[in-house]
């Protein structure tokens, strides 16, 4: 007897889903939640969200960084190209790299060509022979730096043929393979970033699925009744849509705000090293730390994908769980 009771008392439950108004109270739609608003594995769930959002934003800032500092690398290094004259028997290197110079600073688009004295060209090898040594004996080519107009294009075939013709020893640098180097590695950041965003989609996907499965057994007799007494697979799907949009939106929001005050505070830790030898490697390595007004889009674009993806793989299991249901 009491079992029957049970089964009546669950029908009766599950019809009153059926037939309450879709707009009542703020109460009453809690209380015709399926899906229990507090629980352990709601707030896990909201945890791993903000984990996951927190991971994707940090690397997609992180992509953001490098690409805005190679992007100005290569505008920059595009810019200059160098002009190497060395030594040559029997030739008064003062003369050729007066000659070079010259040529440089007749080239369409060139808007400076500077030439290194010897103190200053010795100067460069310092790091690698150490100072205090003698050069005078040594062969040290003498080097010229040209600065090419911003958007000017320069025929650097025909500099480099006069070059050749003109100056002895003379040989001409346009840092394309630089470029290409700075190029390469901005293109293996994005790659790497689109890899871990979509690691961290996997998992989220993952645990959604997982917890909506937990939360559709422990509230499996009243979903039973529910399909069995005729409610409709949306109605039913709705219910854990909703709840894990609210989850997606509030796990997302913690881990994108979690990420955006961490750059912030790097930024504000990073200001503290102005002038030092590590803050000037790590700026022309990864360029400040801040990822403008694209990143917080970015980051807040994140959250709302996060979201939206936990409220569509909820919607999909319990479809499909439901079609399972004999």
């Amino acid at each position: 007897m009491s079992t029957i009771n049970l089964i009546i008392g669950v029908l009766r439950k599950g019809l009153a889903h059926l037939r309450r108004p879709p707009r009542l109270g703020r109460e009453s739609r809690g209380d015709a939640s399926i899906v229990p608003k507090d629980s352990i594995a709601a707030n896990a769930l909201t945890a791993v969200v903000a984990i996951m959002t927190f991971l994707a934003a940090v690397t997609s800032g992180g992509v953001a960084m490098v690409i805005g500092s190679a992007n100005e690398w290569q505008s920059e290094v595009a810019r200059e190209m160098t002009i190497q004259v060395r030594p040559t028997p029997g030739r008064d290197i003062e003369a050729e790299i007066s000659r070079a110079q010259a040529l440089a600073k007749a080239a369409p688009g060139v808007v400076e060509a500077r030439a290194y004295s010897r103190e200053e060209s010795d100067r460069l090898l310092e790091p690698w022979l150490g100072p205090g040594l003698s050069l005078d004996d040594l062969p040290v080519p003498r080097m010229i730096a040209v600065r090419v107009a911003r958007g000017a294009v320069v025929d650097t075939a025909a500099l480099r043929q006069s070059l050749a013709q003109d100056v002895a020893g003379a040989s001409l640098d346009d840092h394309r393979s630089g470029i290409s180097r700075m190029r390469g590695m901005a293109n293996a950041a994005i790659l790497g970033g689109i890899s871990i965003f979509g690691l961290v989609l996997a998992a989220t996907v993952l645990s959604v699925a997982f917890a909506t499965r937990g939360a559709m057994a422990s509230n499996r007799p009243i979903i039973e009744v529910l399909h069995f007494v005729g409610a409709k697979e949306a109605y039913i799907a709705s219910q854990f849509q909703r709840h894990f949009l609210g989850l997606g939106l509030k796990g997302g929001a913690l881990g994108g705000a979690a990420a955006i005050l961490g750059l912030i505070l790097a930024g504000r830790v990073s200001d503290l090293f102005v002038g030092t030898a590590g803050e000037a490697e790590a700026a022309a390595l990864f360029g400040r730390f801040s990822i403008g007004f694209m990143g917080h889009a970015i980051v807040a674009a994140e959250v709302g994908l996060i979201a939206a993806i936990t409220a569509l793989t909820s919607r999909q299991v319990v479809i499909r769980t439901l079609r399972r249901i004999e």
